[in-house]
Protein backbone atom coordinates (compact mmCIF):
# COMPACT_ATOMS: atom_id res chain seq x y z
CA UNK A 1 0.00 0.00 0.00
CA UNK A 2 1.31 3.52 -1.01
CA UNK A 3 2.49 5.55 1.44
CA UNK A 4 0.23 9.15 2.30
CA UNK A 5 2.09 11.69 1.34
CA UNK A 6 2.22 15.04 3.23
CA UNK A 7 -0.55 17.72 2.50
CA UNK A 8 -0.14 19.90 -0.33
CA UNK A 9 0.08 23.02 2.07
CA UNK A 10 2.68 21.84 3.88
CA UNK A 11 5.04 20.68 0.59
CA UNK A 12 4.61 24.39 -1.29
CA UNK A 13 5.23 26.22 2.41
CA UNK A 14 8.55 24.08 2.33
CA UNK A 15 9.61 24.87 -1.19
CA UNK A 16 8.88 28.55 -0.26
CA UNK A 17 11.46 28.51 2.27
CA UNK A 18 14.38 27.35 0.27
CA UNK A 19 15.25 30.49 -0.92
CA UNK A 20 14.75 32.28 1.87
CA UNK A 21 17.08 29.55 4.14
CA UNK A 22 19.68 29.87 1.40
CA UNK A 23 19.85 33.87 1.22
CA UNK A 24 19.69 33.93 5.01
CA UNK A 25 22.48 31.28 5.65
CA UNK A 26 24.78 33.09 2.92
CA UNK A 27 24.44 36.65 3.74
CA UNK A 28 27.67 38.08 3.58
CA UNK A 29 29.38 35.41 3.18
CA UNK A 30 32.57 35.94 0.54
CA UNK A 31 32.15 34.78 -2.50
CA UNK A 32 35.26 32.36 -2.66
CA UNK A 33 33.66 31.20 0.43
CA UNK A 34 30.85 30.00 -1.17
CA UNK A 35 33.25 28.20 -3.94
CA UNK A 36 35.43 26.41 -1.25
CA UNK A 37 34.73 22.60 0.00
CA UNK A 38 34.73 22.18 3.30
CA UNK A 39 36.65 19.98 5.39
CA UNK A 40 35.14 16.58 5.10
CA UNK A 41 32.45 17.67 2.68
CA UNK A 42 32.40 16.60 -1.05
CA UNK A 43 30.72 19.78 -2.22
CA UNK A 44 31.14 23.52 -2.26
CA UNK A 45 27.83 25.57 -1.46
CA UNK A 46 28.12 26.68 -5.10
CA UNK A 47 28.14 23.17 -5.99
CA UNK A 48 25.28 22.31 -3.95
CA UNK A 49 22.82 25.03 -5.43
CA UNK A 50 24.01 23.65 -8.76
CA UNK A 51 22.92 20.46 -7.91
CA UNK A 52 19.67 21.84 -6.73
CA UNK A 53 19.17 24.10 -9.90
CA UNK A 54 19.56 20.92 -11.71
CA UNK A 55 16.67 18.74 -10.01
CA UNK A 56 14.60 21.97 -9.90
CA UNK A 57 15.23 21.83 -13.58
CA UNK A 58 14.34 17.75 -14.57
CA UNK A 59 11.57 17.34 -11.57
CA UNK A 60 10.07 20.99 -12.51
CA UNK A 61 9.56 20.05 -16.00
CA UNK A 62 8.25 16.43 -15.05
CA UNK A 63 5.80 18.58 -13.11
CA UNK A 64 4.87 20.81 -15.88
CA UNK A 65 4.46 17.85 -18.85
CA UNK A 66 2.42 15.90 -15.96
CA UNK A 67 0.10 19.19 -15.75
CA UNK A 68 0.04 19.86 -20.05
CA UNK A 69 -0.24 16.26 -20.86
CA UNK A 70 -2.79 13.77 -19.80
CA UNK A 71 -1.12 10.24 -18.60
CA UNK A 72 2.41 11.32 -20.21
CA UNK A 73 5.25 9.02 -20.30
CA UNK A 74 8.40 10.70 -19.30
CA UNK A 75 11.65 9.56 -19.72
CA UNK A 76 13.48 9.87 -16.57
CA UNK A 77 16.56 12.23 -16.45
CA UNK A 78 19.32 11.97 -13.20
CA UNK A 79 19.94 15.25 -12.09
CA UNK A 80 23.74 14.88 -11.63
CA UNK A 81 23.62 13.56 -15.40
CA UNK A 82 21.51 16.57 -16.29
CA UNK A 83 24.15 19.02 -14.92
CA UNK A 84 26.99 17.83 -17.10
CA UNK A 85 24.82 19.68 -19.79
CA UNK A 86 24.72 23.03 -17.58
CA UNK A 87 26.93 25.90 -16.79
CA UNK A 88 25.91 25.71 -13.47
CA UNK A 89 28.57 24.52 -11.39
CA UNK A 90 30.76 27.20 -13.65
CA UNK A 91 28.53 30.18 -12.21
CA UNK A 92 29.12 32.52 -9.63
CA UNK A 93 27.09 31.73 -6.17
CA UNK A 94 24.39 35.40 -6.21
CA UNK A 95 23.68 35.25 -10.23
CA UNK A 96 23.24 31.18 -9.73
CA UNK A 97 21.07 31.64 -6.39
CA UNK A 98 19.19 34.28 -8.43
CA UNK A 99 18.34 32.04 -11.49
CA UNK A 100 17.25 29.14 -8.60
CA UNK A 101 15.12 31.82 -6.54
CA UNK A 102 13.46 33.35 -9.96
CA UNK A 103 12.65 29.44 -11.25
CA UNK A 104 10.92 28.71 -7.43
CA UNK A 105 8.59 31.73 -8.07
CA UNK A 106 7.37 30.24 -11.76
CA UNK A 107 7.23 26.55 -9.99
CA UNK A 108 5.09 27.76 -6.90
CA UNK A 109 3.41 30.21 -9.45
CA UNK A 110 1.71 27.19 -10.79
CA UNK A 111 1.53 24.69 -8.35
CA UNK A 112 -0.34 27.25 -5.51
CA UNK A 113 -3.46 27.66 -7.83
CA UNK A 114 -3.90 23.79 -8.81
CA UNK A 115 -7.35 22.26 -7.51
CA UNK A 116 -6.84 18.65 -5.60
CA UNK A 117 -7.51 16.74 -8.45
CA UNK A 118 -4.64 18.12 -10.24
CA UNK A 119 -1.90 16.94 -7.67
CA UNK A 120 -3.02 13.34 -8.70
CA UNK A 121 -2.00 13.50 -11.68
CA UNK A 122 0.77 11.13 -12.87
CA UNK A 123 2.95 10.25 -15.79
CA UNK A 124 4.51 6.75 -16.09
CA UNK A 125 8.48 7.45 -15.72
CA UNK A 126 10.44 5.22 -17.66
CA UNK A 127 14.26 4.42 -18.42
CA UNK A 128 15.47 3.88 -14.45
CA UNK A 129 14.22 0.33 -13.84
CA UNK A 130 10.82 -0.42 -13.47
CA UNK A 131 8.40 1.83 -14.88
CA UNK A 132 7.06 4.03 -12.19
CA UNK A 133 3.58 6.11 -11.95
CA UNK A 134 4.35 9.47 -10.35
CA UNK A 135 2.30 12.53 -9.37
CA UNK A 136 2.61 15.84 -9.13
CA UNK A 137 2.21 15.39 -5.36
CA UNK A 138 5.05 13.02 -5.49
CA UNK A 139 7.62 15.07 -7.54
CA UNK A 140 6.81 18.38 -5.42
CA UNK A 141 7.02 16.14 -2.09
CA UNK A 142 11.16 14.76 -3.54
CA UNK A 143 11.62 18.03 -4.42
CA UNK A 144 10.65 19.42 -1.15
CA UNK A 145 12.14 17.15 0.93
CA UNK A 146 15.42 16.97 -1.00
CA UNK A 147 15.84 20.77 -1.05
CA UNK A 148 15.23 20.92 2.56
CA UNK A 149 18.03 18.41 3.15
CA UNK A 150 20.80 20.63 0.94
CA UNK A 151 19.38 24.16 2.44
CA UNK A 152 20.58 22.67 5.64
CA UNK A 153 23.62 21.55 4.20
CA UNK A 154 24.40 25.05 2.45
CA UNK A 155 23.82 26.33 6.51
CA UNK A 156 26.03 23.73 7.70
CA UNK A 157 29.01 24.27 5.29
CA UNK A 158 28.78 28.40 6.08
CA UNK A 159 28.56 28.30 9.62
CA UNK A 160 32.14 26.22 9.84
Amino acid sequence: MPRELPPAEKLLTLLEQTSPRIAAATKGVPATRLRTVPKGDEWSPNDVLAHMRSCADVWGDSIRTILAEDGPTIRAISPRTWINDTNYPGLKFGPSFRAFTKQRVALLDILRPLPAKAWTRAATVTGAGKPLRLTVHRYVERLGVHERAHAGQIERMVRT
